[in-house]
């Protein structure tokens, strides 16, 4: 007996040195993160991924004399100038604009055409002007210059063409290797890439108005009847002509669906800034995600940021596109009147690539914003972020369905400004009026002054004069700023 337990005891003996053995291993080559992100690594998701900024090298304006010294220094020996067999000369007046090396180290690039090359710095120029640009892209692995490929709406998409690049090689070595033998490398993205924006997002204007909006003064109705085609259309999600069934049916107020239209532009236009404006009690985790609407029969886009904790939408944008700008442009919404981040701040989205661009243009500020986004990929739980994390991004496919809703009435915009404005007052609805079951059927941003009114449409009035209140306190301190 004494002897089987003995021979037990050696086996597991055995089994914890080889348990250890193996989380050694694990701990060494294996990172935890990687488990987290194992879905990220896939070749498969490498187009969803942003890579780190590139090298930039500067251009500066240089001395030839000193270079000629550095040469003698180096080389032993002096840079001797340029001796002309062809018979042809250089104007005397012919500079090198880089280094102000006379005409006689320059040499005769294209036979006449105008054309130079400095034999003292190396470079390149046309009659006086440079050819080489300002900056110089370079790969942060090689160090090889970028190639620009693609020439795109808001940015340029330079790459690095080389094949020695130790990233290219990394992610060659992931690809299968019957994809390399069917020539299909082009599905998986190999090389280095980096975006150059050509739009500055930043400065970009958040508080546009949209076009042909009436004026808030009535000559044949009043703002009652505004306030109640307020209440019939983004409240009770009526489409306009529906509306305008409903206030003839049960008031007898005789109004078309146009002019109902325009009184939703105006209001628009006031309450507009008051929520954008809005001092949201913005906790440590934000979570973003895109959803489609029909313009005119094409597809349009709308961003939502919410927070997490207090579930109101604190950054939105309707686009035409789903490139990263309206990103931006949401996120920048999102980000107003903080200075800095919490510490332990959390922005989940789903795997477009855009956020974690966003999030590099963010970083690149005179005022930078660091934070890394949380990529919950797919609909399943198949590894650790998502398993953490789902319950956050089903938040705001909850908030898209909500919207939906009241979306799927309009049958489509009929442009992008009657989007812009139905959405900004969905917006207004959704933080301000609309009675949430996880709040215990409780708005969200409780206002005393809204809360207190007697029904819905002496509440919208009130949201109409806060937006004006909003408006000329924008304009007193942009007026101040100005001065």
């Amino acid at each position: 007996m004494s002897s089987i337990i003995t021979y037990l005891l050696l086996i597991i003996q055995y089994q914890n040195q080889q348990i250890y053995s193996l989380l050694l291993f694990i701990a060494k080559y294996i990172p935890l993160k990687q488990w987290a992100h194992d879905e990220i690594h896939s070749p498969k998701y490498q187009k969803f991924k942003t890579d780190r900024l590139p090298v930039i090298q500067e251009f500066y304006k240089q001395d030839w004399e000193f270079l000629l010294q550095y040469y003698k220094w180096k080389y032993k020996k002096t840079l001797k100038p340029v001796q002309r067999r062809n018979g042809k000369t250089i104007p005397e007046d012919t500079f090198c604009p880089i280094c102000n090396a006379p005409h006689h180290y320059l040499y005769d690039n294209n036979g006449g055409n105008g054309q130079y090359q400095c034999k003292v710095c190396g470079q390149t120029f046309i009659s006086g002007k440079i050819v080489a640009k300002p900056l110089k892209l370079k790969c942060p692995y090689c160090n090889h210059s970028l190639s620009p490929k693609k020439q795109r709406k808001f940015f340029v998409v330079h790459k690095c063409v080389n094949k020695k690049c130790s990233y290219y090689l990394h992610n060659l070595r992931q690809v299968p290797k019957d994809t390399i033998n069917n020539k299909q490398k082009y599905k998986h993205k190999l090389h280095y890439i980096y975006r150059e924006f050509t739009v500055d997002f930043f400065k970009m204007d958040l508080d546009s108005l949209p076009k042909n909006a009436s004026s808030l003064i009535f000559r044949k109705n009043s703002a009652h009847i505004m306030s109640l085609c307020l209440t019939f259309h983004v409240n009770l999600g009526l489409s306009l002509r529906k509306s305008s069934q409903a206030l003839y049916d049960l008031y007898n107020i005789k109004i078309s669906h146009t002019m109902i239209a325009n009184y939703c532009k105006a209001a628009a236009a006031v309450i507009k800034p008051f929520t954008d404006h809005y001092d949201y009690n913005k906790s440590d985790t934000f979570v973003a995600d895109e959803t489609y609407i029909s313009v005119k029969g094409l597809k349009g886009y709308v961003w939502f940021v919410i927070d997490a904790i207090s579930r109101s939408i604190i950054g939105y944008q309707v686009s035409d596109n789903r490139s990263v700008g309206p990103c931006i442009l949401a996120l920048r919404m999102a980000f107003s009147a903080l200075k800095s981040l919490p510490d332990k701040f959390k922005f989940i989205a789903d795997g477009y690539s855009a956020y974690p661009l966003a999030a590099q243009q963010f970083a690149l500020k005179d005022d930078p914003l660091l934070f890394d986004i949380t990529q919950v990929i797919g609909l399943t739980n198949d590894d650790a972020v998502s398993k953490e994390f789902r319950p956050f991004k089903q938040i705001v496919e909850r908030l898209n369905r909500t919207f939906k809703e009241t979306y799927l009435c309009t049958c489509g915009y009929d442009n992008f400004d009657g989007a812009n404005y139905s959405v900004s007052l969905w917006v207004t609805y959704y933080n301000f009026l609309r009675n949430h079951s996880s709040k215990g059927y409780k708005v969200l941003n409780h206002i005393d002054m809204v809360n207190n009114a007697e029904n819905m449409p002496a509440k919208w009035q009130i949201l109409i004069l806060l937006g004006q209140l909003k408006i000329k306190e924008l304009q007193i301190s942009s007026h101040l700023s100005k001065a």
